[in-house]
């Protein structure tokens, strides 16, 4: 603990407001901005002013190979959430571990009474700005540099009889009912930031590869899977139960409009059944079958009652749709995109990868950013569970040709007989979509599966089938209807082209990156089954 070192500091005043620009816009446009972690560390004090914001980001003083302390004089504004605070000095001044959420790291702040009233802004949760001097702190403190307060702007006061976050160490499934707050905890902040990380790779990796961004709809008509759960998007609810309470001044019949006993879709809002996507992907065909390599990144929606921890109603996917490409070139690009996120993470967020419970997390990484994915076909794969079984091992669900694998025989795969990531293709056609290249054995699709450590499928993907009469015949045989997917077939009837695509499950990459064992935990607002909070 530190004592009443800092009063010996020398204290400036501070400028009572910071100078204003009239060229800001002209600054951002010519300022170079470069994607590295060590761009965002200034170099000098002056670095640390930004044209529009007064405050400085605690991360750009605590960065620094020197921790910040060449920074020592400079007058600086901060804003954060107390971590921790004490009154020392019998009530003279007050330590605080203030975080603004650009780091892990926190700044220590040192508060006398003379500035503010200490018992306002010691309490965890309070959220401060202050202005004041950098100063170098006494030798022999873990602290590099620590900021001297001349004037408190601001305190946003906490009731501790009420908080629910206190400092203490918090299970994560105690958090998911504080949804609002969560993000203040070290890990939860940390798995915001490698998310943001990962967002950012995977727009790079794209972008770094000539592909296009495209939004797809988040409304659809169409059920890219075939499994048929999937949210309905309706308006008629609503307006039944407006004429029932009598809140519609019209003359119409109460209820869901009908027409030969079955619900009439043409009175609804878009003339005819929508639901919420659980795939981009055929949208997305649609412009690869005209600029080429795309990729969509949003929201799906998947109406599954599972309470499993690797299952969500609302998640977001990441699919690129490639031209010219087969199955293998799927694999090949599959692979160098989780390679790619892999060592993003490796370079720009070590620290925060430190926070998890997982302390293997950061060796994963390296391993599979460095390591050829092994690549088997699913009867292999079956053959080698098959043996397994044999030797003694033991599964909840049966091995046999023609089975979808489950998540135990994927990590089986990947943790135990490879002991690294694996791709398995050449799926039976049985358990995979309509839209699946139909292989010249007739019984089975090129299909793969990336599969990694601790998660299993990370990575779905296919050579898509160009052919139209045989896609045509595949839609008949999953038993859906032509009329849906008569703009979909008109891409093979105009201009057919072989392409590939996968989507890669965003919250999935976040599980295996951070070790974190419920998909719950690594999305800010999960829903799930009997949750939608916020």
């Amino acid at each position: 603990m530190q004592n009443a070192g800092g009063d010996h500091h020398d204290r400036g005043s501070i400028p009572s407001s910071a100078g204003t620009d009239t060229s800001v816009a002209a600054e951002l446009a010519t300022t170079n901005l470069k994607d590295d972690a060590a761009a965002a560390i200034p170099s000098s004090a002056s670095d640390l002013k930004h044209p529009l914001r007064d405050r400085v980001l605690i991360r750009s003083i605590l960065s620094r190979p020197d921790g910040g302390a060449a920074l020592a004089g400079q007058r600086i504004r901060v804003l954060g959430w107390v971590k921790t605070g004490r009154e020392q000095g019998k009530g003279k001044f007050a330590f605080l571990e203030v975080n603004d959420g650009s780091c892990p790291a926190n700044l220590q702040v040192i508060v006398d009474s003379g500035k503010a009233k200490l018992g306002s802004l010691v309490a965890t949760g309070t959220s401060v700005k202050v202005e004041g001097l950098l100063v170098a702190p006494p030798v022999g403190t873990k602290q590099r540099i620590e900021l001297l307060v001349e004037e408190v702007l601001h305190v946003g006061p906490v009731d501790l009889a009420q908080y629910p976050i206190p400092k203490t160490m918090l299970s994560l499934k105690f958090l998911r009912d504080f949804i609002h707050l969560r993000p203040r905890t070290n890990r939860i902040s940390a798995i915001i930031r490698i998310r943001d990380a990962l967002a950012f790779a995977t727009h790079s990796f794209f972008h770094e590869n000539e592909f296009r961004l495209i939004h797809t709809p988040i409304i659809t008509t169409s059920d890219c899977e075939g499994a048929g759960e999937m949210f309905q998007v309706t308006t008629m609810v609503g307006e039944a139960e407006k004429l029932q309470k009598g809140e519609v001044g019209v003359a119409a019949k109460p209820g869901i409009p009908q027409k030969d006993g079955k619900i009439d879709y043409a009175a609804d809002f878009f003339g005819r059944q929508a639901f919420l996507t659980v795939s981009g992907q055929l949208q997305l065909e649609t412009c690869a079958c005209a600029v080429c390599d795309v990729y969509t990144f949003g929201p799906s929606f998947r109406a599954e009652h599972s309470h499993t921890s690797r299952h969500l109603a609302e998640f977001w996917m990441v699919e690129p749709e490639i031209v010219d490409a087969d199955i293998q070139d799927a694999m090949n690009w599959a692979e160098a995109y989780v390679k790619y996120m892999s060592q993003w993470l490796i370079d720009k967020c070590h620290d925060d990868m430190e926070l998890m419970d997982d302390k293997g997390c950061i060796d994963r990484l390296r391993m599979v950013a460095s390591t050829p994915f092994e690549r088997i076909s699913y009867t292999e794969a079956v053959k080698i569970l098959e043996e397994a079984v044999k030797g003694g091992k033991k599964f909840d669900n049966k091995v046999e040709w023609g089975i979808d694998l489950a998540s135990e025989h994927e990590r089986f795969l990947t943790e135990n007989k490879f002991q690294k990531p694996v791709i398995v293709y050449n799926y039976p056609k049985g358990t995979k979509a309509f839209y699946m290249r139909l292989n010249d054995d007739s019984k089975t699709v090129a299909a793969m599966d990336v599969l990694v450590p601790k998660v299993g499928e990370l990575i779905g993907g296919s050579q898509r089938e160009e052919r139209y009469e045989v896609i045509k015949e595949r839609i008949m045989e999953m038993g859906l209807p032509l009329k849906p997917y008569e703009w979909y077939l008109d891409l093979r009837r105009f201009g057919t082209v072989k392409h590939s695509g996968f989507g890669l499950g965003f919250e999935r990459m976040l599980l295996f990156a951070t070790g974190i064992d419920n998909i719950r935990d690594v999305i800010p607002f999960p829903r799930f089954p009997g949750k939608a909070d916020l």
